[in-house]
């Protein structure tokens, strides 16, 4: 097909890569004088219709989407060729040898290389993994990442390309579809199953090719598990930062490419990560966490240890009230306005702390985050309190996780802060766990798992 015009613009210039049914070629846009990639697929004999799903789905997907690091959609048409009817797909033209090239010419990596190239992809990872619905790669390895040369101190530009196994889906309908590149797919993808996490451990076998020369599938295995210790000059802490990104169990795997972007910017904090990661077996908290939203239910938490001060507070201070609104009474009608409505003032606090120590006993928390809006909602019984009224989802801002912790005031007051959750949609703090109501290591598991499904990092 060298030098063939397709659609009177496309001038073929020479086959970039061929495989069943499809062939990759470069060409000349003669409109822009610019190379672009032109991706062809003919209905040849050895076609599926798995094969023009997945083209069709790559095409979609280039089109909605919009990263420097990956190609641009240009065009897409209907051809004729000599071997029949078919569909071309046009995208831009990178400039850039693949990793796998790369190796073969005899580059190698260091440990520097290898975590600037782990950066690259994991914030191309957050982009495509937090579209609605999540785009999954399903082919990551050498051979679709392409570097351009090293610039000073920096490994080179990173680009991902091939989208012609992604998944823009959250389940797969119908025939379940295996793809991915043996030695690179983790073991839920031999099932048809991908998840975000998935494209993770194959950066990791990635990354562990680079590092050791060899492919993945090469290296010593133990139980689905690729034993690459022994084949690399790492540091213990990004050793155990691959082996992370490589369980075979999804469970025990880093979760989301935000995570594994902080754990690998912060080795210390990797073993506080993973202690994270599971619910406490003595939590009576319900978590749902699904695909387009994300719940949590905190039952009311019945009487405990840490109510008793404010409980003996409220006696005395309700106490006290009822003697001075009494007399207030009085001076009302005698017309003491001024004390009637202070002392009205104050039994409204003592009112609160009733309310307060009731909704710790009885009271029920629902927040809830979908792709609209969040929503936090009180309820005792059937009557029910938001603090704020829903905001939209696209407002959320900040994860905040609080310490318990005194701070010295300027004239040496302490001032307690307490542990829980703060979720900021603008200017609005929407609070969960607070007032003793769920303990550290819950609030640890529910800002994990909210971290993961809003893809933002906790700050504390």
């Amino acid at each position: 097909m060298t030098h063939q015009i397709l659609k009177a613009r496309y001038q073929i210039k020479r086959p970039l890569g061929k495989r069943a049914g499809q062939c990759t070629l470069l060409a000349l846009d003669q409109y822009t004088q610019n190379f672009v990639v032109v991706k062809l697929l003919t209905f040849s004999g050895d076609l599926t219709w798995e094969t023009v799903k997945l083209f069709e789905r790559e095409a979609k997907t280039l089109q909605n989407i919009s990263h420097p690091a990956i190609p641009r959609y240009l065009d897409y048409f209907d051809i004729q060729t000599d071997q029949g009817k078919g569909f071309s797909l046009v995208q831009s033209y990178i400039n850039a040898p693949s990793l796998e090239e790369h190796v073969k010419v005899g580059r190698r990596f260091n440990e520097t290389d290898l975590k600037q190239i782990a950066k690259a992809l994991l914030e191309i990872f957050i982009y495509l993994h937090n579209c609605y619905p999540p785009i999954i790669h399903r082919d990551i390895k050498p051979g679709n990442i392409l570097l351009t040369n090293r610039s000073g101190s920096h490994v080179g530009q990173v680009y991902l390309i091939d989208f012609g196994a992604v998944q823009a889906a959250a389940v797969e309908q119908g025939t379940i579809t295996v793809v991915g590149t043996y030695g690179y797919m983790p073991p839920e993808q031999f099932g048809g199953r991908a998840v975000p996490a998935s494209d993770l451990y194959s950066l990791g076998a990635t990354l562990i090719y680079l590092a050791s020369g060899q492919h993945p599938a090469d290296l010593p295995q133990k139980d689905l598990r690729i034993c690459f210790e022994n084949y690399v000059s790492l540091s213990p802490s990004f050793i155990d930062w691959l082996q992370w990104m490589t369980q075979p169990s999804l469970e025990r795997r880093l979760e989301s490419a935000s995570h594994a972007l902080q754990a690998l910017e912060n080795p210390q904090q990797q073993k506080c990560l993973s202690l994270v990661a599971k619910k406490p077996a003595d939590s009576r908290v319900v978590l749902t966490k699904k695909r387009d939203c994300i719940e949590i239910f905190i039952p009311p938490k019945g009487f405990s240890l840490i109510l008793i001060p404010t409980i003996g507070f409220a006696i005395i201070w309700n106490g006290f009230l009822v003697n001075w609104y009494y007399m207030a009474l009085q001076n009302w009608s005698s017309g003491g306005w001024f004390g009637a409505f202070f002392a009205l003032g104050h039994l409204g606090v003592g009112v609160w702390l009733i309310l307060t120590i009731l909704f710790n006993l009885l009271g029920e928390t629902h927040l809830r985050i979908d792709h609209e809006q969040i929503a936090l909602k009180y309820q005792m019984w059937s009557f029910k309190y938001q603090r704020h009224r829903p905001a939209p989802r696209t407002q959320i801002i900040k994860l905040e996780r609080t310490q318990t912790s005194y701070k010295m005031g300027a004239r040496g007051s302490t001032v307690k802060v307490e542990p829980q959750i703060n979720i900021w949609a603008g200017t609005k703090k929407f609070q969960v766990g607070s007032n003793g109501l769920l303990s550290e290591t819950e609030l640890d598991w529910l800002a994990h798992e909210l971290s993961d499904w809003l893809e933002l990092p906790i700050s504390r």
